[in-house]
C-alpha cells in the first residue's frame, strides 16, 4: 500500500473531522460534534504551527489517519514536552502500520522542536489502543487524568 505521512492542510479538514467523529464515538469522555471538531482543527491549522502539529496518513489522496500534538512547558522536565491529543486511523486501515508511522512522524517533529517527553491520554476501555501503545513502547504512568470543564 502506498502511504504518505505528511503535514495536514486546510484541504484535509473535512476528512479529519470525519476521523475525529469516529474517534469520539468510541470514547466515553468525549462526544462527536462536527462543528466543534472543525473549529478545533481550524485553530490547530492556523498560524505558524511552531508549537502544534497535525500529521495525516494519506493513501492515494485519501486521509486515512491523523495524529495531533501540541507543545507545553513542563516544570518537571525543565523544558518543552508535547501532548498528543488525537490519534486515530480509520477502521478499514487499522493494523497496517499507519498508527505507528503517524506517531513516528510526530516523534520526529517533537525532536526537531527540542521536546523532552511525549505524553498522551487513552481511554482506559479502548483495549486495542492500549495494546497498540504498549507494543510500540508507550507505558502507563502512576498519574491519573482529572479535568474540570464548563459549558460555553
Amino acid at each position: 500500500m502506498d502511504v504518505t505521512i505528511r503535514d495536514a492542510t486546510v484541504d484535509d479538514l473535512e476528512s479529519m473531522v470525519a476521523l475525529l467523529h469516529e474517534l469520539f464515538s468510541m470514547e466515553t469522555d468525549f462526544s462527536p460534534d462536527r462543528e466543534r471538531q472543525r473549529r478545533g482543527l481550524s485553530l490547530m491549522l492556523d498560524g505558524c504551527r511552531k508549537h502544534r502539529c497535525i500529521k495525516v496518513a494519506d493513501v492515494h489522496g485519501q486521509v486515512t489517519g491523523m495524529c495531533t500534538a501540541q507543545i507545553l512547558i513542563s516544570t518537571a522536565q525543565g523544558g518543552a514536552v508535547a501532548l498528543i491529543e488525537d490519534m486515530v486511523v480509520a477502521t478499514p486501515y487499522r493494523r497496517l502500520g499507519l498508527g505507528h508511522r503517524l506517531l513516528a512522524a510526530i516523534e520526529q517533529w517533537a525532536l526537531a522542536h527540542d521536546v523532552t517527553r511525549l505524553q498522551l491520554l487513552a481511554d482506559r476501555t479502548n483495549f486495542n489502543a492500549l495494546v497498540f501503545y504498549d507494543k510500540i513502547g508507550w507505558h502507563p504512568t502512576q498519574l491519573i487524568c482529572l479535568r474540570r470543564k464548563w459549558k460555553r
